[in-house]
């Protein structure tokens, strides 16, 4: 349920040009109209069809989600793989790198960076992705401690093969399991992430967003309540949905545990 819930969601996201063509910010009707046959989640304050910029919303979820993991992927899959595969002078200066990027609160250090740098997709994609991988490094580095004592790495290593053959040819595919269950996690923490970034005014104000929907709602919460509880509606599938997933994972990557 949980993949297919999730690859939905990216697939509109992802297509909403198609699955909604046209501008999200255009007028489309009568403000404050409720869900109808000709706006299906209604209009908002400026005649916006909802329906539209969710579809659109989701889009800019999607792309900034998956720039995220692939930035925070890399850099922690190689950080914890180095810390653990080297261990001692090197394992200790990585990981208090580490521990000093997980010191420092993501949301406010996203925050401030955005209040110097200014708003903008690609600065939040930039801030998120070099600020999320401390967990991962973590969980990639404890698994290739454990597997760089066994007999298969051994055996690599008696034959001659080098230091990187090794962690790439025979200890990464052994520690994907456990990161691909990391990275959904992380997944969802970036859509609630991106979400209260664009509610507090931090997203990029030329590009749709949930958050910005959602703020944009709390003054006709009492009139028109579609305009906040469809977009919330939407950000808590999303975040469901990814955790859907990352439990399934866990479950068939580790059914003995």
């Amino acid at each position: 349920m949980g993949l297919a819930l999730t690859i939905l969601l990216v697939a509109v996201g992802l297509l909403a040009r198609h699955v909604a063509p046209g501008d999200p910010f255009a007028y489309a009707g009568k403000p404050l109209q409720p869900p109808s046959g000709a706006h299906w989640f209604g209009t908002d304050n400026l005649g916006r069809d909802v329906a539209k910029a969710i579809v659109h919303g989701m889009r800019t979820s999607a792309l900034v989600v998956l720039w995220v993991i692939a930035i925070s992927s890399v850099i922690g899959l190689v950080i914890g793989a180095i810390a653990g595969y080297f261990g001692r002078l090197v394992d200790d200066l990585l990981m208090r790198l580490t521990e000093l990027f997980q010191a420092i609160p993501r949301f406010f250090l996203v925050l401030l960076v955005l209040s110097v740098f200014g708003s903008g997709t690609r600065l939040l994609i930039i801030a998120l992705g070099f600020t999320s991988w401390p967990l991962l490094a973590r969980v990639v580095r404890a698994e290739v401690l454990s597997l760089r004592e066994r007999q298969f790495v051994e055996a690599a290593r008696s034959v001659g093969a080098s230091d990187a053959r090794i962690v790439v040819r025979h200890i990464l595919p052994n520690v994907v399991p456990a990161a691909v269950v990391m990275i959904a996690l992380l997944a969802s923490r970036v859509i609630l992430l991106e979400a209260s970034l664009s509610f507090l005014g931090l997203g990029d104000a030329n590009v749709m967003s949930l958050g910005f929907l959602v703020a944009n709602a709390q003054r006709f919460i009492r009139v028109a309540w579609w305009m906040s509880v469809f977009p919330g509606a939407t950000l808590a599938v999303a975040v469901i949905a990814v955790n859907l997933l990352a439990d399934g994972l866990n479950d068939t990557f580790t059914p003995n545990r």
